[in-house]
């Protein structure tokens, strides 16, 4: 599978990031881990993207970092949605539904017209 990689990617970062841990608090770098686990390899996040949208996402109050510390290994900080992120989360979902559905319906009438 080819990796998805530049603008696209960026572009559809915060939705990624809200909607992973919305189930669960998880850290930097177990996020990055497991949006390239989910999409088989297809996207990789790397650390110099991942941070700066979670300081973004935080300074925006859609999410909150807490510091967790462990008998073995470093301390992480593990982020969780706020209420409002909740709300953002699901209304990026439903823009991100609305748009991949136009999209795929563009490149589906443009197949059928043999181009």
């Amino acid at each position: 599978m080819e990796k998805i990689e530049g603008d696209i990617l960026k572009g559809n970062t915060l939705t990624l990031i809200l909607s992973l841990i919305e189930g669960q608090a998880m850290y930097g770098l177990e996020i990055s881990k497991e949006i390239n686990r989910r999409s088989g390899g297809a996207l990789y996040f790397r650390e110099g993207l991942v941070y700066p949208a979670l300081h973004y996402l935080e300074k925006g109050g859609l999410i909150e970092g807490k510091w967790r510390h462990f008998e073995q290994g470093p301390r992480r900080k593990y982020y969780q949605l706020t209420p409002r992120g909740k709300r953002e989360a699901k209304l990026l979902r439903e823009k991100w539904s609305t748009f991949s559905a136009a999209v795929n319906q563009v490149l589906k009438d443009q197949d059928s017209h043999g181009n």
